[in-house]
C-alpha cells in the first residue's frame, strides 16, 4: 500500500514538474516574440523618424498643426507626389524626408498661421516598400524596384548584408495575409552556401524583413 502511494505521489510530482516546465517554456516563447514585435515596431518607428527614408507616393500620412486641431488630417500622397492641404493648396512632398516635408508644410503655411509647428507621421507606406530589420547593417524601408522582383537576399544585401551577431539561418519575413500575420522562416545559409534558390522568396509590398541574433 505505501508502495502504491509512494509511486502516486512521484508520478504526481513528476507531473507537475513537467507541466511547470512546458509552462515555463511557453511563456519564455511568448516573452521572446513580444520581444521581437517589440523590437520590429522601434525599428519601423526609428526609419520613419531617420533621415534614411525620402516620401512616395501612395504613403498615407497623418498631419497635425500644434495648437491648430481643425487643420489635422490624413493624407496620402498622389501619384504625382503631391497631397491638397487646407490653406496652401496643392503641394509636393514626395522625394523629402519626413523632417524636410514638416519644414516644407510650415513654410507654407506661415502666409495664414504665426509660427505653424507641424508634425507629420507615416501611418501606411506605398505599395512598393519593404522593411529590413535587425542584425543587418543599415537597417531600412527599401522600394521594391518595377523592372524585376526584390528576394529576401537582395533586400538583405542592398542595407549593407548581415552583422557580426546575426542568425543568418534564422530570418523570418512577416506578411500580412488577408488581415492575419503570416511568418515565413529563411534560411539563408542554404541560399548563399548550398545555392537553394528556392529559399530566396520574393518579397511583397509591405513585408518586414527581420533578422535575430545568433544565441551563439
Amino acid at each position: 500500500m505505501k508502495k502504491s502511494i509512494l509511486s502516486l505521489l512521484s508520478t504526481a510530482g513528476a507531473a507537475l514538474l513537467l507541466s511547470a516546465c512546458a509552462e515555463n517554456s511557453a511563456r519564455v516563447q511568448t516573452m521572446r516574440q513580444d520581444n521581437v514585435s517589440q523590437e520590429i515596431a522601434q525599428g519601423i518607428e526609428q526609419l520613419q523618424k531617420s533621415n534614411a527614408y525620402q516620401l512616395q507616393p501612395g504613403d498615407l500620412l497623418q498631419i497635425k498643426v500644434f495648437m491648430e486641431d481643425n487643420l489635422e488630417r490624413e493624407q496620402r500622397i498622389s501619384g504625382s507626389g503631391s497631397i491638397t492641404f487646407p490653406l496652401v493648396g496643392n503641394i509636393r512632398l514626395a522625394g523629402y524626408t519626413t523632417a524636410e516635408a514638416e519644414a516644407r508644410l510650415s513654410d507654407a503655411l506661415k502666409t495664414y498661421l504665426k509660427n505653424p509647428q507641424v508634425s507629420m507621421l507615416i501611418k501606411e507606406y506605398g505599395n512598393k516598400t519593404v522593411y529590413v530589420l535587425g542584425q543587418v547593417q543599415k537597417p531600412a524601408a527599401i522600394e521594391i524596384p518595377p523592372e524585376k522582383p526584390l528576394t529576401v537576399l537582395e533586400a538583405i544585401t542592398s542595407v549593407g548584408g548581415f552583422t557580426d551577431i546575426a542568425a543568418t539561418g534564422k530570418v523570418r519575413v512577416l506578411r500580412m495575409e488577408n488581415g492575419a500575420q503570416k511568418t515565413l522562416d529563411v534560411d539563408v545559409t542554404q541560399i548563399t552556401k548550398q545555392g537553394n534558390k528556392m529559399m530566396d522568396i520574393p518579397l511583397l509590398p509591405g513585408d518586414v524583413v527581420f533578422v535575430p541574433q545568433s544565441m551563439f
